[in-house]
């Protein structure tokens, strides 16, 4: 049972660091708009929890064959990757703006909601723990 309460709390610890993580590559994008040459930031985590929660496995890059695989919630990291290929300004600069405006508040929707509901859990152990005994 605590295994799984664990599991669950760092599941949206795991969660909340990439988008807090994304929110900083956004900023970044911003901040650099205007920037000749600059490739745009995303953070890829979502496809990689969808992977780990529906395996409760995670398929990760080896560096060595002779590497074990690790599979733990512990390896679940979030990954900023560049967009290198994609240029419609011939300053090679690939950021849009009204993309990037969007992409914040989509995020900022999400790192709500991800609090709220880490709350709500957090709320629901304290009543099992409180009311439990009675």
């Amino acid at each position: 049972m605590f295994d799984k309460v664990n599991r669950n709390i760092k599941i949206y610890q795991k969660s909340l660091d990439a988008s807090w993580l994304k929110n900083t590559a956004i900023s970044n994008n911003i901040a650099n708009v205007n920037t000749p040459g600059y490739k745009r930031q995303d953070v890829k985590f979502d496809s990689i929890l969808k992977d780990y929660v529906n395996n409760n496995s995670l398929e990760l890059e080896r560096t060595h064959p002779k590497h074990f695989p690790n599979n733990s919630l512990e390896a679940l990291e979030p990954r900023i990757t560049r967009e290198l290929n994609t240029s419609f300004r011939k300053d090679k600069n690939n950021v849009d703006i009204d993309v990037e405006m969007a992409e914040l508040a989509k995020n900022t929707i999400k790192f709500n909601t991800l609090t709220k509901q880490l709350s709500k859990h957090l709320n629901r152990i304290k009543t099992a723990i409180l009311e439990g005994g009675k």
